[in-house]
């Protein structure tokens, strides 16, 4: 029997110890948490100790632990070397340098187009000997269906614009994220965009100065508006900022259709060359001819970014990668992700009753999976043949990644590779801890409780800490 299927028939049948370590109830006392709210997995990978286990078959909201499904199924189904791409095309070859129609800008799903990546695709285009293009900009989304995710969604939380709110498309051209420079001066607030984008104005002037420190600067942050002026946009600030800071903050304020349409021509102005009127969103035509590419990294190194920062868009663009290869004639994107994952689940003969998938990040109130089955994941990805490049993207306890801070002076410091996750009402760790004789255990911990966020984190670092220091 493979030792993942070892681990859950024991837990299934009842065989698995439940008691609760002391250190670990002392913390949850100290918390004033109940022991109800935990919920965990640990044991040695190999299977020399009985499994630890309580509220191992109930399904819980795991925060961004939940990244570890959608990583390991990526790194197994897309492979390590996958490579999205971004290109420019056009319905026929230019002409003595000239394309007579519009520039076809196509989304890949590249985790890597920036702006400087924009620029070059741009300069490759120009420097091949094309100058000018009679056509307005098509922008090609239709990598994933609908094309749009974020039209029409509500809102996650009450700060939209910040970059973890990001819903990711086909294009994700700098993440969908504009970066704003925030000065305090002696007359007030100065705001600019970097890159300046002709037409797009920022105005800064209804925004205060605060006593607070510089590390608290979005305390009195409140959404802008936008408002149209002529062939432009005003972003007009608010709330306050504090005296004396500088800060530069990538946000979500700009339509990203208008962001990409009006960067694409400024670049390309500044490239000297003509670009026509007609801009649009639409599939490249049949038979249109690829005139530059932009690659991403490949997806190996992609996800050690992705896991150390949980990065929230990015998972979501490689959940939606896992659908696009897999999705029948009209499928949606989101459900042949769904449907990869539960074959993945059946492949290795983890149940998967209980799992609810919304975007594969964790970035979602209704996400579910049990204990069981995400320490099942982690057993199968150890066993199979991408384990290293899944342990490197984990973070390392004191070190790196969302644990630099956590756990620095227990015993799990530096021996410990785990996966964090918050929400409001949801914290975990899952991953690999290295225990006092150097046996690595599957380690899985969710705790869901109203006041999990404010005081949770203990608790699953005593946790750590417990197991790193078993005999």
């Amino acid at each position: 029997m493979r030792a993942w299927l070892l681990v859950a028939a024991l837990v299934l049948s009842g065989c698995a110890s439940t008691r609760m370590p002391d250190p670990v109830q002392a913390a949850l006392d100290r918390a004033g948490l109940p022991a109800e709210s935990l919920g965990f997995v640990l044991q040695p990978l190999d299977g020399s100790r009985p499994a630890l286990a309580r509220r191992a078959n109930e399904p819980m909201a795991p925060g961004s632990t939940m990244k570890l499904v959608t990583a390991t199924v990526a790194l197994e189904q897309l492979g390590i070397n996958h490579r999205a791409r971004t290109e420019l095309l056009a319905a026929a070859p230019p002409v003595a340098g000239v394309i007579d129609g519009p520039l076809i800008l196509r989304g890949g799903a590249d985790p890597d187009l920036d702006w400087p990546a924009l620029w070059w695709l741009l300069r490759q285009l120009r420097e091949s000997g094309v100058k000018d293009i009679r056509g307005g900009l098509v922008v090609d989304r239709t990598l994933f269906n609908p094309t749009r995710f974020d039209l029409g969604l509500p809102p996650f939380d009450e700060a939209p614009e910040f970059d973890y709110n990001v819903i990711p498309d086909a294009l994700h051209l700098n993440g969908s994220l504009l970066d704003f420079e925030l000065q305090a001066t002696d007359r007030g607030v100065q705001a600019r965009t970097m890159p300046a984008v002709a037409g797009l104005v920022v105005d800064a002037s209804a925004v205060t100065l605060s006593s607070r420190p510089c590390k608290d600067w979005d305390a009195d942050w409140k959404p802008a508006i936008v408002q149209p002026a002529g062939d432009g946009l005003v972003v007009k600030l608010q709330g306050a900022f504090p005296a004396g800071c500088r800060q530069q903050v990538a946000l979500q304020l700009i339509d990203r259709q208008w962001l990409v349409t009006h960067v694409v021509r400024q670049f390309w102005a500044e490239l000297g060359g003509t670009l026509g009127r007609g801009d649009a969103e639409a599939p490249a035509p049949a038979g249109a001819v690829v005139l530059a590419t932009h690659r991403g990294r490949p997806l190996a190194e992609v996800l050690r970014g992705v896991m150390k920062r949980s990065d929230n868009a990015l998972t979501r663009l490689l959940y939606l990668q896992l659908g696009a290869q897999a999705a029948q004639p009209g499928e949606p994107t989101l459900a042949a992700a769904e449907r990869r994952v539960r074959a993945w689940f059946a492949a290795r003969g983890v149940a998967d009753a209980g799992l609810v998938m919304d975007n594969g990040s964790g970035l979602s109130r209704a996400e579910r999976i049990t204990p069981a089955q995400l320490a099942a994941v982690l057993r199968a990805g150890q066993a199979g043949a991408q384990a290293p490049e899944l342990l490197s993207t984990l973070p390392i306890a004191g070190v790196d990644g969302t644990l630099s801070r956590r756990l620095k002076d227990g015993p799990a410091a530096g021996r410990a590779r785990l996966k964090t996750g918050t929400l409001r009402d949801a914290v975990g760790l899952a991953g690999f801890v290295t225990d006092a004789v150097g046996r690595p255990w599957v380690f899985v911990a969710l705790l869901n409780h109203p006041e999990a966020a404010r005081k949770g984190r203990p608790v699953l670092d005593a946790l750590a800490d417990w197991v790193a220091a078993q005999r």
